[in-house]
């Protein structure tokens, strides 16, 4: 295994096993789309959840997913999935516009909640939201995954034992190719399309992660698709004693890499939004490297923390508390501020 930078590290560790626990959370996924299969493949890496029903704008859709992933209940419409009493917990996975409703309604019905990144479209929004949440007293997180993966846990505790000094820069980007379309859910502007909330939120969410406060200034330079959606989009986050150098594009395939640099070092994070793996270096060297045991695609790791949180009672993540979510989007508010009108 070579390190990004090419060199061969010389210690490698691995993340230990979660420990199984009583109890199961049983999850009804509300969409039937590609993050919703993901969602429910890593559901079979967790001993204390499964999988008790899907629900999609069709039956015929419901019903496909459902017998591709061995599920018992499909239903056409979201208020019957609501409704059901084997119903513990809703997955949000549908367009973006819709998640603040989808996951408002799931609230009002008892159930707790995991929405799809990001949660809603606007901080205003949010405050909405989380306002039911609180009034109903249940469960509410953003699936932001990425937050959960060993690899930035890692990477968290090299920083907190000052394995490379005071963090001075942080860079991130996460961006593919996706060609133009403008009745596609990326391109439409109906459906919250932008790469600012759908790739952009990864690397404004990995800044907020290693600062943990809210940049002095924000300058933004982006680019627009023909029917004027953002499709390109390069942000400077400054903090005084530390800079964010950030980018998001559906123009181009970016390198996808997060870098933590400070005074004495740098850990480097490849494919960071899915990250797997991470290397702490002393200047040109990789001193150290972190790979995780993972047995599926990652989202095992926040589905495990979210039903733990459920059978304990919490109302909400301490990985990715309230605050995160609303420091989310109260940077990506800013951001927009500084788009073409």
């Amino acid at each position: 295994m070579t390190s990004a930078s090419g060199i061969t590290p010389p210690l490698v560790e691995s993340s230990p096993s979660k420990p199984r626990m009583r109890g199961t959370v049983r999850w009804g996924i509300v969409g039937a789309g590609n993050i919703a299969n993901t969602f429910a493949r890593d559901m079979t890496h967790v001993a204390h959840a499964e999988v008790a029903a899907v629900a999609a704008r069709s039956l015929a859709s419901a019903s496909e997913f459902a017998k591709r992933h061995q599920i018992s209940v499909a239903y056409e419409g979201y208020e019957t999935l609501y409704s059901d009493p084997n119903v513990d917990a809703v997955y949000i996975a549908t367009p973006h516009v819709l998640h603040a409703c989808n996951a408002a309604d799931a609230l009002r019905a008892g159930k707790a909640v995991m929405c799809e990144k990001p949660i809603t479209v606007s901080a205003a929004e949010l405050k909405t939201l989380l306002g039911v949440a609180r009034d109903q007293g249940n469960y509410l997180m953003e699936a932001m995954w990425t937050w959960f993966l060993p690899a930035f846990q890692k990477a968290q505790k090299w920083i907190a034992d000052g394995e490379i000094g005071e963090l001075i820069h942080v860079k991130a980007d996460f961006g593919f190719p996706m060609t133009y379309d403008p009745a596609s859910r990326a391109y439409n502007p109906e459906l919250a399309g932008g790469c600012l909330l759908d790739t952009g939120i990864y690397p404004i969410a990995i800044a907020r992660l290693f600062t943990n406060r809210a940049p002095t200034t924000i300058d933004v330079v982006a680019r627009y698709a023909p029917n004027g959606v953002d499709d390109d989009v390069v942000m400077t986050f400054d903090y005084g004693n530390c800079v964010a150098s950030l980018a998001t594009s559906f123009r181009r395939k970016l390198p996808n890499i997060a870098y933590l640099i400070g005074t004495a070092g740098f850990i480097a994070i490849p494919d960071f939004w899915r990250a797997e793996e991470c290397y702490l270096h002393r200047q040109d060297v990789s001193v150290r490297s972190f790979r995780d045991s993972r047995s599926g695609s990652g989202f095992e790791f926040q589905i495990a923390s979210a039903s733990e949180d459920i059978l304990q009672g919490r109302r909400q993540s301490a990985i990715v508390p309230h605050s995160a979510s609303l420091a989310f989007q109260q940077d990506m508010d800013r951001v927009r501020s500084q788009f073409a009108s």
